[in-house]
């Protein structure tokens, strides 16, 4: 009961001292993932049956929430901005992490697994190939916890290499979003950076997240193994957050327009929503971080982990150098 009592409170504090103490968000996105990841590995998640469970549809709703502080026509011009980097680094990011799966004898499944969520968007393109590759369940866990364990790094280490190139925020929300593997990495090492750099981000890395589906259909076609006479198939798997976002973002953009008398309401409600779902983010990569244990730790291998590192460096090297020299053209 003690247990229970204190992550409770341990979870609440991380909503409510950044919202009353607004300094407290530039640092709490990385430490919750820090303490939840210490808590549970000290002491053991008490509440893991559920986090495991209902993590994902919270963060989810999350991302949701913030689109109603975004308006949609920067939502899509920020996400056609990075369409074209989006797809270097993927078929970069892909065609790399194989072949270092390769070189370190990492089993094919989980190299494809390591390679698809750290060039497109973590666990959930995790979740989405796995079934195409029929992948088994040690396979999915090595790729899962591998990914997982550098987005918590990268949460720490970018705002800091950010600041100390001297990136302003719209650079820095590129660079989050095309070097960062998972969402919820994204948007929690944006938010440490600024207003912008969140919107920026978001947006971002969730265009890049809708290539889930393509490079799905291409794993099913020409990686995937077939027993002799099977035939391709193919399900459409796209993140529900991704479409919830684009409607919340539709909706606070263009409900004003249609109804003026009621401007300011919608206005000021969708930064109300936006700024809840940012502190909901925080208790979330709390629970995120929660959700490692030590039966996990002990499932890593070190080839897969070392696979997963070379690749990350190398995209996250390679974008931040094009965001430097400015290659990479970050426009709103």
């Amino acid at each position: 009961m003690f247990k229970k009592l204190c992550f409770i409170i341990v979870a609440a504090a991380f909503f409510f001292v950044p919202w009353l103490w607004s300094p407290a968000g530039n640092w709490a996105p990385g430490l919750a993932v820090l303490t939840g990841i210490l808590f549970s590995i000290l002491w053991g998640n008490p509440f893991a049956q559920y986090t495991s469970k209902y993590t994902s549809n919270l963060l989810g709703a999350t991302i949701v929430g913030m689109g109603f502080g975004m308006n949609l026509m920067d939502v899509l011009r920020a996400g056609g901005n990075g369409f074209i980097c989006t797809f270097a680094g993927i078929a970069i990011g892909i065609g790399l992490g194989v072949t270092l799966g390769k070189i370190f004898r990492v089993s094919k499944n989980t190299a494809y697994l390591v390679s698809i969520g750290t060039s497109i968007c973590g666990g959930s393109a995790i979740a989405a190939a796995a079934p195409v590759l029929k992948a088994k369940a040690h396979e999915i866990a090595l790729a899962s916890a591998t990914v997982f364990l550098l987005n918590a790094v990268a949460l720490w280490i970018f705002p800091v290499i950010g600041r100390a190139l001297g990136f302003d925020q719209l650079q820095f929300g590129y660079w989050a979003a095309l070097g960062i593997h998972d969402t919820s990495s994204v948007v929690g090492a944006a938010m440490a950076y600024g207003e912008e750099a969140l919107a920026t981000g978001t947006t971002v890395k969730l265009a890049r997240a809708l290539w889930i589906v393509p490079v799905t259909l291409f794993i099913s076609c020409f990686a995937a193994e077939k027993t002799p006479g099977e035939k391709s198939t193919f399900k459409l798997r796209v993140p529900w957050f991704i479409p919830g976002f684009l409607i919340a973002s539709a909706l606070v953009t263009w409900l004003p327009q249609i109804m003026p008398a009621a401007a300011e309401y919608i206005g000021q409600s969708g930064k109300f929503i936006k700024n809840i779902s940012k502190y909901l983010m925080i208790i979330t990569l709390f629970f995120i971080g929660a959700n490692l244990n030590k039966d996990k730790l002990k499932e890593l291998g070190v080839r897969p982990v070392i696979q997963g590192i070379i690749l990350w460096v190398v995209l996250a090297g390679v974008w931040c150098l094009a965001v430097y020299f400015r290659i990479v053209k970050c426009t709103n």
